[in-house]
């Protein structure tokens, strides 16, 4: 069973670019994540500080050995940094 994962992520006009970075070397990690199907990044329309990417994984045990990657936890937390908070993750299936 595929799940989604949501990622929602306050961010400020300053930190765009150095976020975008940030986002793409984790993007470009999940890549060889097993499990790993797909990612897509939305900016909300009616709140330009926000936004959401949909990650889709296999299962839920792929999703959490990703979590627990050490490489993505040190990118992670250099995310939540810039951003001056904790980022929401919330998980759906079908």
């Amino acid at each position: 069973m595929t799940v989604k994962i949501f990622i929602k992520r306050k961010v400020q006009d300053t930190n765009v670019a150095e976020l975008t970075l940030l986002l793409t070397k984790l993007r470009a990690l999940a890549l060889s994540q097993p499990g790993y199907i797909s990612g897509e990044t939305y900016h909300r329309i009616d709140k330009k500080d926000e936004c959401m990417v949909i990650g889709t994984w296999r299962s839920l045990e792929d999703w959490n050995r990703w979590v627990n990657n050490p490489k993505r936890i040190e990118v992670q937390a250099e995310i939540d940094k810039l951003l001056g908070e904790e980022t929401e993750y919330a998980m759906y299936s079908s």
